[in-house]
């Protein structure tokens, strides 16, 4: 499986509309989860950031959305952050532009947000061109490889202690497929970042 832990700084100054990080002199570094809302695995990762009172964005998919709103009020009600992360998961390179920016809308009717992450980080110029005056796309910065059944778990907490730096914005996969990784990594990051005074706070 292809892809960078690290984007890489070409990448982010061709697409300049994105946001792919956000620098600062605060140490303040940003998690976001995709793919949820997933029972219990969503759950656990809010009792996680709970233990160490660090706030993250969830990028949801909306028929999750749909299918579990309560851990929808959960994400808001403990001072998280939502964003869209289309209806059924698209990838925009395989996807009509306009049937993307439907299944954006469509997700949007759950949600009451103005952050936008394309799923797999596949968005068209066109799609882009849509969708940047009604949301902040937000990208990443560093990608923890979670989802990557391919690397064990402490390959995954490399990904990021290695990569992150203040204003990072890390990838996790709050999803069945990630849990594994997830379950090892996200606590010994938190535990580690924190040690070294990183402030974990929503995007906006």
């Amino acid at each position: 499986m292809m892809y960078l832990a690290k984007t890489p700084l070409a990448l982010k100054k061709t697409y300049p509309n994105l946001i792919w990080d956000l620098p600062n002199d605060n140490n303040t570094v940003y998690l976001t989860f995709d793919d949820g809302p997933t029972p219990d695995i969503t759950d656990w990762v809010l009792d996680i950031l709970a233990e160490y009172q660090a706030k993250a964005t969830f990028f949801v998919v909306g028929e999750n959305a749909k299918k579990h709103p309560e851990i929808i009020r959960r994400i808001l009600k403990e001072g998280h952050a939502i964003g869209n992360h289309t209806q059924h998961h698209l990838n925009g390179w395989k996807t009509k532009t306009a049937e993307y920016i439907k299944d954006v809308e469509e997700c949007q009717q759950y949600l009451d947000t103005e952050l936008f992450r394309p799923p797999y980080g596949k968005i068209k110029r066109a799609q882009i061109k849509r969708l940047k005056d009604q949301y902040k796309i937000v990208m990443w910065d560093v990608l923890s490889g979670d989802f990557d059944l391919d690397i064990n778990p402490e390959k995954c907490y490399t990904n990021v202690i290695d990569k992150v730096k203040s204003g990072s914005i890390i990838v996790f996969h709050d999803s069945l497929k990630a849990a594994e990784n997830l379950k090892y990594t996200l606590p010994k990051v938190l535990e580690e970042l924190i040690k070294n005074g990183v402030v974990f706070d929503v995007l906006r």
